[in-house]
């Protein structure tokens, strides 16, 4: 018994410790990352009231980065809430070089992944603005894709960056399209595919089901998700007593109560949770993830028992869970079998489920792929089957060749 005090009182002590470097760390960061942050708070201040037409660009300017064949941007864009509000999402854009075609250039939406809720975290104010892009970017601008990515509305923007909500994404990756097409110059074109990772995957998923509802002048060829959070209750019900619990958790406690009402947080949370949520969530992800980390080794759970297990969290979890897609919209999935965040299992099951339900699905596994890995490896294999939608040619069903590692469900 004294022993097992040691080893507490020895992981408490460790963990203050953490806490403790994480907040010296956190603090060296920002004093580092203030000025960068203060001269873009100008640029992410949307006017008001903003313009009433949807993807409209409020300003632009370069990213400060080389990209090869073509020219990048940050831009300011309008976008929607579901309940018809209007807000403001940062972004960014990749224009080519080369000549436009007869009909204009193709586009691809790319949806990136979680990365915390701070504004620093935006992809379009971060440091690394091109994370998440290799293997495919330069691919793309090379065959004369417009590729536009937003960084959700609220997210570096006034508001509250609704994670994992589908009409919410949906809604700001399908009016980046249209702020590419505002874009002077773009030559942007009515067609695209939509792209995504993790969280990006989720949204992109969802973009399938709702696209040609929330801008029928557009038409979509396709939804590309790398390792996408989509089948939500297996994942948390997996997840939640881990470290990705402290990562994701916080999130998404403060995302859905705020779009539905009334979903509990005491007695879901741990006191531990409860304490620390909304500071995590204003967290970037990899500040988030070492802290998660210590608390878990700790024995501290974000959640004080699995929320499905509750009726109001798994009701959220499934309405927000992708169904199968219809047939008529092609699916590329890529997912890794050495993802310990969102697992393989409940993407096998979705390959099941979808490919039962008649979806045009086709799936890569990746042997011994993270996570962090999933849409940079499956890159080259994403910018095959996009040019494949863009070309017409016919989209080919996995269904016939089972998934990598067995279906799972909770």
């Amino acid at each position: 018994m004294r022993n097992a005090r040691v080893v507490l009182v020895a992981l408490l002590g460790l963990l203050l410790l953490f806490i403790g470097a994480v907040g010296v760390k956190d603090a060296v960061q920002a004093d580092q990352s203030d000025q960068r942050q203060d001269a873009l708070a100008a640029f992410y201040t949307p006017p008001v009231p903003l313009p009433q037409k949807l993807g409209t660009v409020i300003r632009s300017e370069p990213l400060g980065v080389t990209v090869p064949g073509a020219t990048a941007y940050r831009v300011l864009y309008v976008s929607q809430k579901a309940d018809g509000t209007l807000a403001a999402s940062g972004g960014e854009l990749f224009v080519p070089t080369s000549s436009a075609p007869v009909g204009g250039r193709p586009v691809v939406a790319w949806a990136h992944g979680t990365v915390g809720q701070a504004d620093r975290c935006a992809p379009s104010r971060a440091a690394d603005v091109l994370g998440d892009t290799d293997n495919w970017l330069n691919q793309m601008l090379s065959l004369g894709w417009v590729v536009v990515s937003t960084d959700y509305a609220g997210l570096g923007t006034p508001g509250t960056d609704t994670y994992l909500v589908a009409q919410d994404e949906a809604r700001d990756v399908v009016n980046s399209v249209r702020a590419a097409r505002d874009f002077p110059g773009s030559e942007a074109g009515t067609r695209w595919v939509v792209w995504g990772h993790s969280q990006g995957g989720h949204s992109s998923l969802w973009t399938g089901h709702l696209a040609r509802g929330l801008a029928p002048e557009l038409t979509l060829l396709g939804a590309a998700a790398a390792a996408p959070a989509a089948n939500l209750v297996p994942i948390m019900a997996t997840q939640w007593s881990t470290t990705i619990g402290w990562v994701i958790g916080p999130e998404v406690a403060v995302s859905w109560p705020g779009t539905s009402p009334g979903l509990p947080v005491d007695g879901v949370l741990s006191s531990a949770g409860l304490d620390n949520y909304l500071r995590l969530a204003d967290e970037c992800v990899t500040g988030a993830g070492e802290e998660g980390l210590v608390r878990d080794t700790s024995g501290q759970t974000f959640f004080a028992s699995d929320p499905t297990t509750q009726p109001q969290w798994k009701a959220v979890a499934t309405a927000e869970t992708v169904p199968a897609m219809p047939a008529a919209m092609p699916v590329f999935l890529a997912q890794g079998t050495a993802d310990t965040v969102v697992l393989p299992g409940p993407n096998a099951l979705l390959q099941q489920q979808w490919c039962a339900a008649g979806s045009t699905i086709t799936v890569l596994w990746m042997g011994g792929v993270t996570h962090e890995k999933a849409a940079t490896t499956a890159g080259p294999d994403a910018v095959a089957w996009i040019a494949d939608r863009f070309a017409a040619r016919p989209a080919q069903r996995s269904c016939s060749t089972p998934p990598l590692v067995a279906p799972s469900a909770p």
